[in-house]
């Protein structure tokens, strides 16, 4: 990032959530880069870069898409680098039918389903009839939540050979650029203006920013974080940046590419190993039951041994887990205790668990490290789940919100909930801190960097490896002579860590076995160097294959420390990034087709014909003898069907992916949907909302109104949530510090000058924001950060809340949670709620305590006109070609439908 000419900051306020990482930024502005910020708000983001450019909260593909517009409109994408390195020049099936075509929607749309099935999206035939797409999930994706009609699942048949149909002169109306163009033509500086409420000459400053500062000599960078991650479409936000900086020669190559700006410690590690219910270590699927019920199933639903790339060798990555996690009882014979794996019967991610809850499904509950009454979409529901359960364990610093709901939350104030008849038992379990454990962190880099335990915890205090180890260990005694089949998981672990004085494990062990090893031949009980040294045949040991070399040759690699200024310019002695300790992913790209850097100015990785390998600043993220021009025999699969331009090692077809034919259920191309709440009518298809989007039609979980439709006035503005520099997401680290406290004391709303006096709003008095799921109250703080917008004809207002207050007793300060207001609806990729834009009012005054809460908020639900059904249709587009308009309303439905 240091090394960019210009840096893009859009979805997230870095300056003061991201400050260590921002150094970066700094850095590269002090060489001459320039910072601009997209944001609703004015932030120090926006105070410390050239330029600020507001924008309507959930509008950014909008602007995007005109980007890519204007970049092949005005001949400004990078054709060399375009052509040789992504599936520009790629076929698409003659089935294919694009937004465009219906109003909205991509061909393949299944209203029963309230899903696409996409395989119309698939490359184009081979001449041997078979459809030339990649197999399965890739990376990871969750099948039982992918959009199939087929036999094959929702990631289509294997491939059945490396090769695809392409067209290098680009002109043919399929290949993937001409669609691409065709898509983004629409998407105009007019319609930026429109609907964005981006003004022509920020959007023309944007514009020429970017693509002067990206090509052969220079790189432009985008940084995002849950402004664009938690929406409806966020993941197509980050895809259509992708394409982009695809277009512009942008990835691969220093200063370039789409930095995601993890959270707190160690959220991207969280991610690797993971805590998400979809995925197993190393972005492996997790098996669905009913389709990958053996081993043989599972595998080839992900990869084919004839794709190309590193993903062809799921295989090993797979049976290495397996084998690091049951050892001697994982044999081939037993599929590599395969079945000890669970299967996925559905999504169940956390807000569908909530609803699980209040159908009385679940009987405990963990929570670790997090305050969902607080920190989670509709805190309303969150609340009330939990008091369905049985037990629930609470580990954390202090006694949050989420432990003590029960005696002094919102509920119990308005009545809805009395502490005597709630059954559930909360075990409050004091975690220790950071710097009194040893363990990793991964970063925003991938970057692995050990922290030493600095201090004791104090008193009963654990870490959460001292406590899941001790669970485990007790759990494993209990069980010791039991004979039930369903406990051979549990009492096969390799749960042989070694431990201290004190009976805790060593965390180094634990990397150990993260890392992997061999376990025959001259290097048993070695520990691997890379993953590439992984089997299928159960002679290694891997926990998670990306972290595969962190503790290559017995040695903490994560604990390096060599100052930057003491190596070059990657600095590949400080810490440890995965895979194979590479600083920038698909480096190959950062050199042309002829293995040559593309300029002096930013080389980065080269072929050195001399010594017949590739050479550079970083690690090749290529078969390091591999000679540019190489056109290995696809037939072969695998890393050695990778030609010399074939720089994206994990795709299937070794390409940066303008379209995708899998991978996204929701498209294969960014489109404009709206919010599933907005006052702003789509402006660009008949379509309003995203016909994809997890919807849940539930009398708890009401939405507003669509723009045009009746009730609509009633939630006239947009509220938007964020994080401050002075607390910590949902408050547990920040509200119980009386520094902290004392600097952000009380919650309060940002609305802007003209909101404030259309609305009666008072500086420093109170007021209250009403959605259709509840009401809070906050002071008001008049500003200029917060602009009005002219948005289709009208202005649109849009008001700013932080989301770090929870109602509460044990805290420093406490006040209402901004998230109470929000509802449930998901990007139906990775199921992250949508929380950074919704409809709602304002209005002067605090809010109504006790029952008089509920009737407020049911009072403008009846203004409304709301129902189960208000804004949950999936097709809004009537003129839709082909689509009936009928169908489910919703994913899931539970108590308080």
């Amino acid at each position: 990032m240091a090394n960019a000419d210009c840096i893009v900051i859009q979805g997230s306020n870095m300056a003061e959530c991201h400050p260590v990482g921002y150094q970066w930024v700094a850095e590269a502005k002090a060489r001459g880069a320039k910072v601009i910020h997209i944001d609703p708000r004015f932030t120090r983001t926006s105070a410390v870069s050239d330029k600020h450019i507001p924008i309507r909260a959930g509008s950014d593909v909008v602007l995007l898409g005109a980007l890519i517009n204007y970049v092949i409109a005005n001949d400004l994408w990078f054709k060399e680098y375009v052509t040789a390195y992504t599936n520009a020049a790629t076929l698409v099936h003659e089935d294919y039918r694009d937004a465009e075509d219906l109003g909205g929607l991509f061909s393949g749309f299944d209203p029963e389903k309230g899903a696409y099935d996409n395989s119309s999206w698939a490359y184009d035939e081979g001449e041997d009839g078979s459809i030339d797409e990649p197999a399965g999930p890739e990376h990871g994706a969750e099948a039982g939540a992918r959009a199939s009609g087929d036999a094959y699942g929702s990631g289509g048949p294997p491939l059945e050979h490396a090769e695809v149909l392409r067209d290098d002169t680009l002109q043919n109306p399929r290949t993937v650029f001409q669609i691409v163009k065709r898509h983004y033509a629409r998407y105009t500086p007019e319609m930026v203006r429109d609907m964005c409420g981006i003004s022509e000459a920020d959007f023309a400053y944007l514009a020429k920013t970017i693509t002067e500062n990206s090509g052969r000599d220079r790189t432009t960078c985008f940084a995002y974080a849950v402004g664009w991650t938690q929406h409806s479409l966020g993941a197509q936000f980050i895809r259509a940046a992708a394409i982009l900086q695809l277009l512009l020669g942008n990835v691969g190559r220093p200063g370039g590419g789409i930095m995601a700006l993890r959270g707190h410690a160690s959220i991207q590690g969280s991610t690797d190993i993971p805590t998400l219910f979809n995925l197993l270590p190393g972005y492996l699927p997790m098996p669905s039951a009913g389709r990958h019920d053996t081993l043989e199933e599972y595998l080839a639903a992900n990869a084919s041994k004839n794709q190309k790339g590193f993903w062809a060798d799921a295989d090993a990555y797979t049976i290495s887990l397996l084998k690091a996690w049951w050892g001697d009882a994982a044999t081939a014979d037993n599929d590599w205790a395969y079945d000890y794996l669970p299967r996925l019967t559905g999504a169940h991610g956390t807000y569908e668990t909530v609803m699980s809850m209040l159908r009385d499904e679940v009987e405990g509950y963990f929570l670790l490290g997090q305050n969902p009454a607080v920190g989670s979409a509709h805190g309303r529901m969150q609340r009330l789940g939990m008091s369905h359960l049985k037990w629930l364990v609470v580990r954390d610093l202090n006694m949050i919100e989420s432990a003590t709901w029960w005696k002094d939350g919102p509920e119990i104030e308005s009545g809805e909930l009395r502490t005597e008849d709630i059954e559930t038992e909360v075990f409050f379990l004091p975690a220790a801190t950071h710097v009194e454990k040893a363990g990793s962190f991964t970063q925003t880099q991938r970057l692995l960097q050990w922290r030493h335990q600095a201090v004791a915890p104090p008193g009963e205090c654990q870490s959460e490896l001292q406590f899941f180890y001790e669970l485990g260990h007790r759990i494993r005694e209990k069980l010791a002579d039991s004979q039930d089949e369903r406990d051979r998981p549990l009492l096969d672990l390799t749960w042989d860590y070694p431990t201290d004085d004190h009976g805790d494990p060593d965390p180094e062990s634990v990397l150990a076995e993260i890392n992997g090893r061999h376990l025959t031949g001259p290097d048993a009980g070695k520990p691997l160097s890379a993953y590439t040294e992984l089997r299928a045949d159960g002679s290694t040991t891997a926990g998670c294959w990306i972290y595969t070399g962190v503790y290559a040759e017995g040695i903490n690699h994560a604990a390096n420390r060599k100052p930057g200024q003491e190596q070059g310019p990657a600095a590949p002695e400080w810490g440890w990034a995965w895979p194979a300790n590479r600083r920038i992913l698909y480096n190959l790209a950062s050199a042309d087709p002829a293995g040559k850097p593309w300029s002096e100015r930013k080389k980065y990785v080269w072929w050195d014909a001399e010594q017949g390998k590739w050479v550079g600043d970083d690690v090749p993220d290529f078969p390091p003898t591999l000679a540019p021009g190489s056109k290995p025999d696809p037939s072969v699969g695998g890393p050695a069907a990778l030609s010399g331009d074939d720089p994206f090692i994990m795709q299937s077809d070794g390409k940066g992916w303008l379209f995708a034919p899998k991978g996204l259920v929701d498209g294969p191309l960014p489109t404009h949907y709206e919010a599933q709440e907005s006052p702003v009518a789509n402006g660009l298809y008949p379509q309003q909302q995203s016909p994809a989007r997890l919807r849940y039609a539930r009398l708890d979980n009401l939405s507003a109104p669509s723009a045009g439709t009746p009730g609509a006035d009633v939630y006239p503005f947009v509220f938007t949530t964020y994080r401050l520099t002075e607390h910590h997401t949902a408050g547990g680290m920040s509200r119980w510090l009386p520094y902290l406290s004392e600097l952000q004391p009380e919650m309060f709303c940002e609305v802007s000058p003209e909101l404030a006096a259309e609305r009666g709003l008072e500086p420093y008095g109170w007021a209250t924001i009403i959605s259709p799921r509840s009401a809070i109250e906050a002071k008001v703080l008049v500003t200029d950060r917060m602009r009005p917008l002219a948005v289709g004809g009208h202005t649109v207002h849009q008001i700013g809340l932080p989301y770090h207050w929870g109602v509460g007793s044990n805290a420093v300060v406490s006040g209402d949670a901004a998230n109470d207001l929000l509802g449930v609806t998901l990007d139906p990729n990775v199921q992250i709620q949508e929380s950074k834009v919704a409809s709602c009012d304002i209005r002067p005054g605090r809010r109504p305590r006790g029952e008089d809460l509920l009737a407020l908020v049911a009072e403008y639900q009846a203004r409304a006109g709301l129902t189960i059904e208000t804004g949950n249709r999936a097709v809004t587009n009537p003129a839709a070609e082909g689509i009936d308009r009928t169908g489910p309303d919703s994913h899931a439905k539970g108590g308080g439908e």
